[in-house]
């Protein structure tokens, strides 16, 4: 097992290939399941108003939000998220569905040529036209 050292706490953990150790991943949990309370009965609050209600970072909020673990409402006008990749305003996540779509498109055209690099190449068809060394050497 691999041992390595909590991102947010240092503490040594087991790693199981999330970076953070399990009480820290509780304690996300725990923030998470709070913030999520608080939007189910207060739909359309800003982060600013979670943050000073439940207590919770404003940047672990905007975390949960690129992780799409929570998402701005459609009636909202707070947009605060940008595409990383066009700056277009979107409600979670990391990219918009364009961007998505246009990834998606690229990195299958990526794993389609290098398939086909992989693949082996046909060798030529052998003709009858050779040299051999063994009629040379008899005389």
């Amino acid at each position: 097992m691999d041992l390595r050292n909590c991102r947010k706490c240092d503490r040594m953990y087991g790693y199981d290939g999330i970076d953070l150790c399990p009480k820290c991943r509780n304690d996300d949990s725990a923030e998470l399941k709070l913030v999520k309370d608080y939007l189910y009965d207060n739909p359309g609050a800003t982060i600013k108003k979670v943050s000073e209600e439940t207590g919770v970072e404003h940047s672990k909020i905007l975390k949960f939000l690129r992780e799409e673990k929570i998402e701005i409402s459609a009636d909202s006008e707070n947009m605060i998220l940008d595409c990383e990749r066009c700056g277009t305003p979107i409600r979670s996540g990391r990219y918009c569905d364009r961007c998505v779509n246009e990834l998606k498109s690229e990195f299958k055209n990526i794993a389609q040529s290098m398939t086909e690099a992989n693949k082996p190449k046909e060798t030529p068809k052998k003709t009858g036209d050779r040299l051999f060394v063994a009629d040379r050497h008899k005389k």
